[in-house]
């Protein structure tokens, strides 16, 4: 493959991780699609995704890709291996060949496991957002290295992920605050509207008819803006709100 086709195929992948602001938006979905593009553009045996929060791996999804790499090397009951590693401390861990002596003394089991299913290589990159450490990305190869800029891409490409994350989460919260402060606008719209209403009706003061709606939602344990909108509504009597006079 040319390195204009790589860049290219490089810059489309980043640019979906700017897709975030759609409604069907899901993160696990999102997070097997860094793993797809690390087959893709790394040439990987298998990638995968090992969350600090919660403690769990985002499964494969490739069609090219070996899932059952992912399920045995890349969950938190897993042998021991980079992405355990990295998770730990917060940094990469470069490429190693799984057929040395210093892989096998680092990471017996992991070692064991990974040959077993022919993976030669193996390395992992942290994703790190503006919240802390939000896991750790592990690429699998079946060469015993991973071939120049492989590493770096690896690291571009979880950075990214990590940022359309923390963006999805803030345009979620900042969607979630603008519903609470419109249903609180419209709530103190009908109190103010009921309050009004029941002043003229009464031809008394507007605090008095609020003193009035909060006696009587208070005493029939009602949320104030429900009696608000049964005044409103004209479903609810006046006789019935108004404090007795006696």
């Amino acid at each position: 493959m040319s390195s204009e086709t790589s860049e290219l195929r490089l810059a489309v992948a980043l640019l979906e991780y700017a897709e975030i602001f759609r409604d069907t938006f899901d993160p696990p979905r999102y997070l097997r699609r860094l793993t797809d593009h690390c087959v893709d553009l790394l040439g990987a045996l298998g990638a995968g995704v090992l969350l600090a929060r919660p403690y769990c791996p985002a499964p494969a999804s490739h069609r090219r890709q070996r899932a059952d790499i992912v399920r045995e090397l890349v969950t938190s009951d897993s042998p021991v291996g980079p992405a355990h590693d990295t998770l730990r401390t917060g940094r990469a861990v470069a490429p190693v060949n799984l057929g040395s002596v210093t892989s096998a003394a680092r990471w017996p089991a992991f070692t064991a496991t990974a040959r077993r299913r022919g993976i030669a290589c193996a390395y992992a990159v942290p994703l790190r957002g503006a919240e802390g450490l939000e896991g750790a990305l592990a690429v699998f190869q079946a060469e015993g290295s991973a071939r120049e800029g492989e590493f770096a891409v690896a690291q571009v490409l979880a950075d990214a992920a990590t940022t359309g994350l923390h963006n999805h989460r803030a345009h979620a919260r900042y969607q979630d605050l603008t519903e609470q402060l419109g249903v609180a606008l419209a709530s103190r719209v009908r109190i103010e509207q009921a309050k009004g209403m029941l002043a003229e009706r009464w031809a008394t003061a507007p605090d008095a008819a609020f003193t009035a709606l909060r006696h009587y939602a208070r005493s029939n344990r009602l949320p104030l803006d429900q009696v608000a909108y049964s005044v409103i509504s004209r479903t609810l009597p006046d006789d019935r709100v108004r404090p007795d006079p006696s």
